[in-house]
């Protein structure tokens, strides 16, 4: 794992996009205006480390795809803390976000006090499939730290530990330049 300082000019420019385009484009389940920042906080933040700019919403639904890289489809999965991530942390992962053509998946986390995106690791969505563990809608979840919660929608869970670990943007691009 490796973390990203995000400066606030970054959080301004994802606040506006937010602020302007609805990017939740599925059926259900398509998250708050604040869940919606959190993702775009953390897509733009690697992107940004990939030299790829900024989230820009007006170019519409992007299927999933977030980033081209090495002809790969990413997708940048990015979770709202108040806590410095752990190894034993998990990911959530949409069920109903499984169609998209997406062939590798970066999990992140934002820690919204720190102002940090701790990039938890990567995974190619075939070992994916094969590691994660699925919860039905409704389902109760309890965290590390004993609280809970009711799962929103059918939803797979991955840990930190199950993910491909990088130090640093120069070891994740080497990663996945040889996949």
């Amino acid at each position: 794992m490796f973390i990203v300082k995000v400066e606030q000019s970054l959080i301004d420019y994802c606040t506006n996009q937010v602020s302007k385009y609805n990017f939740g484009k599925r059926n259900t389940a398509n998250g708050n205006q604040d869940q919606q920042l959190t993702g775009i906080i953390g897509q733009s933040a690697i992107m940004q480390l990939f030299g790829l700019g900024k989230v820009d919403g007006e170019h519409g639904f992007d299927n999933g795809v977030d980033i081209l890289f090495n002809n790969k489809k990413i997708d940048v999965k990015t979770m709202g803390r108040t806590t410095d991530v752990k190894p034993y942390y998990t990911n959530n992962f949409l069920k109903l976000q499984d169609y998209f053509e997406t062939e590798i998946y970066i999990f992140c986390s934002y820690h919204k006090t720190k102002k940090e995106v701790t990039v938890c690791g990567w995974i190619t969505k075939e070992h994916f499939v094969l590691k994660r563990r699925y919860y039905k809608k409704g389902s109760t979840r309890i965290r590390s730290n004993g609280t809970s919660f009711k799962t929103f929608a059918d939803l797979y869970e991955i840990d930190n530990k199950d993910l491909n670990n990088i130090n640093s943007v120069e070891e994740l691009k080497l990663q996945l330049m040889q996949i």
